[in-house]
């Protein structure tokens, strides 16, 4: 397995037979209703034999012997066959399409549960419409070979055997010459298949990357830019270039093959002019009667239509294999971030936070963060400051394992954090980050993201705490009110204070604060400030903040630049040491003077 990294799919490449028992593995559970689809192809099989031999003995025995009860009952067996091959056909559909579906639903199931296992670094290399390509489209592809493939080979199989034995029961030189007729279509099928398969190849990646396109300028924050920069005619022209190129790949993806089919089209209806031909010629010499001909033109579409479907199918699986060969790449890319075999859980943690000589790249060769160490006591509140890059975003990364880092260690309550589960640390940890997202949903939904089991009373405490309750009530239906995408109905300053709202509720053991007030006015500032007051607590608390007001509160600061602390210490020990911090200070002190604030 290769660990959160996606290496460009080769259209060469063939289904191999791993892959193939991999598809059968997401039959298997389904193994009940496919054995009843394959009596019921069965069934067909058998019962598409007998209108052939039922029109043979009404013209042969019924209407040549003048014969009215048996052309009678003939023709009432003929009705009768055609209700049961309906009827039959109905069953084997629903049970298909159930079977399908089911399939369909855990392969989407499995492939978003192996997307959210990923970590973040997988998530900021791969682009959102590939991701949601792979989930649709590429899932979607299948659909028709997963549920048409096995019934169609045991369908066609039996069809062609039982074709084939009454034919030769009826005559063996019609059989032979309708089989000489065969090889013109079986022979093209290879070549058209791999055409097929490299055009559907480029189509899905042209597709994938028309998506991303989409999802990136559709979006709010990517249609506030454009519009913002006015470059609709260039994103406009783009679309339009790539939109093009997908275009032109599915006209020749369709093209393809069409001469082929043609050819099938003329074979499979000038099989039945040889035959008339041909048994023409012998009912004249006596050794035919006119209803086995006419019987063995009605059994020629059951000897050449499932000898085509088997060839077209052929063409399906062979061009249906970039499809499972994209969904199975997803499936499988090994989380770089997961449990220790031996990691256990942690619960009321005291939250002692260590970072031991911590190395973090991004990508190799570039330190983010360049041998870090420090501690933070429980209880104590750490401010980190700091030139912009300096590093102090990817510590709260490394915290809750959203990244490890590249060398060193992080530890709680004096545990390496890698000896824990992943969900019981989360559940330790309280992030706010200066981006807040909101789903597009209900403020009440929203809320109980930090827990599902709050009750209405518990987030109204949560959003009077963080001074948004008069927000929420001022809304049409309250927590029932939906935010729209991305929160996008709130401004930034509401946004932020209902994710305050929502930490508070989740009531973590260990805060991460990332510039949680930054878009807060002083009056809303002042009321979560105090809420933080009585939250952290106790509680061991990261921020990372430019306003004095957070940084004088702190036990602890550290001035981190270049991914090293550089200075430590409480406020009034770094003014007294007079360095960086000391400068940033009085930066900030002039600044807010002049009324634009101290930013990083």
């Amino acid at each position: 397995m290769r660990h959160g990294r996606v290496a460009p799919i080769k259209s060469e490449t063939a289904l191999g037979k791993g892959n193939l028992w991999r598809i059968f593995g997401f039959l298997a559970p389904y193994w009940f209703r496919l054995v009843l689809i394959l009596l019921t192809v069965a069934a067909a099989a058998f019962i598409g034999l007998v209108p052939p031999l039922l029109v043979r003995g009404i013209i042969d025995s019924a209407i040549e012997g003048a014969d009215r009860p048996l052309l009678l009952w003939l023709s009432v067996g003929l009705f009768s066959a055609a209700v049961a091959l309906g009827l039959v056909g109905v069953l084997r559909s629903y049970l298909n399409t159930v079977v399908s579906q089911r399939i369909m639903y855990d392969l989407k199931l499995r492939m978003f549960t192996r997307l959210q296992s990923l970590s973040l670094r997988f998530y900021t290399e791969a682009r959102t419409g590939e991701l949601m390509s792979r989930l649709t489209s590429d899932i979607a592809g299948i659909d028709t070979i997963i549920s048409g493939s096995l019934v169609t080979v045991a369908q066609n199989v039996l069809i062609l055997t039982t074709t084939l034995v009454t034919m030769l029961a009826l005559d063996w030189r019609l059989t032979i010459v309708s089989l000489m007729v065969l090889p013109w279509l079986i022979i093209p099928t290879l070549t058209v298949g791999k055409l097929r398969r490299r055009l559907r190849t480029e189509r899905q990646q042209r597709s994938a990357s028309v998506n991303s396109l989409m999802a990136e300028s559709l979006g709010i924050s990517g249609l506030m830019l454009i519009k913002t920069f006015t470059r609709e005619r260039e994103v406009l022209a783009r679309f339009q270039r790539e939109n093009w190129d997908l275009m032109e790949l599915q006209v020749r993806e369709a093209l393809v093959g069409r001469w082929y089919f043609m050819l099938l089209f003329i074979v499979t209806t000038g099989g039945p002019a040889v035959i008339y031909w041909f048994g023409g010629g012998q009912v004249i010499s006596g050794s035919l009667t006119i209803g086995t001909i006419v019987a063995f033109v009605a059994l020629l579409s059951r000897l050449y239509t499932p000898a085509t479907d088997l060839m077209s199918l052929h063409v399906d699986v062979v061009t249906s294999a970039a499809y499972f060969e994209r969904i199975f790449e997803y499936l499988d890319l090994e989380p770089d971030i997961s449990n220790a075999p031996n990691a256990v859980d942690i619960e009321n943690a005291a939250g002692a936070l260590e970072f031991e000589n911590v190395v973090m790249e991004y990508t190799p060769g570039r330190r983010a963060l360049d041998g870090l160490d420090f501690s933070v006591e429980p209880g104590q509140m750490a401010a980190l400051v700091g030139p912009s890059g300096a590093g102090k975003t990817t510590i709260t990364y490394l915290i809750p394992r959203l990244y490890d880092p590249t060398q060193g260690r992080v530890l709680l309550d004096g545990t390496d954090i890698k000896g824990l589960t992943l969900e019981s640390l989360r559940e330790q940890i309280g992030y706010v980050s200066q981006e807040t997202f909101l789903f597009h949903d209900t403020v009440g939904v929203n809320l109980r993201i930090a827990r599902p089991d709050a009750t209405y009373d518990e987030m109204l405490e949560a959003c009077r705490a963080a001074s948004v309750l008069d927000v929420v009530e001022r809304l049409p239906e309250g927590f029932d009110t939906v935010v729209g995408e991305r929160g996008y109905r709130l401004s930034g300053g509401e946004k932020q204070r209902l994710a305050i709202a929502r930490m508070l509720l989740k009531d973590p053991r260990i805060l991460i604060l990332d510039e949680a007030t930054s878009s807060l006015d002083s009056h809303s500032e002042r009321a979560v400030q105090m809420a933080l007051a009585t939250l952290t607590e106790g509680r061991t608390t990261i921020v990372i903040a430019h306003r004095l007001s957070t940084v004088l509160a702190a036990d602890v600061i550290l001035y981190i630049d270049e991914g090293k602390v550089v200075e430590r210490g409480t406020h009034s020990e770094l003014m007294a040491l007079d360095r960086r911090y000391a400068g940033l200070c009085r930066e900030q002190f002039a600044t807010t003077l002049s009324g634009t604030g101290w930013l990083d």
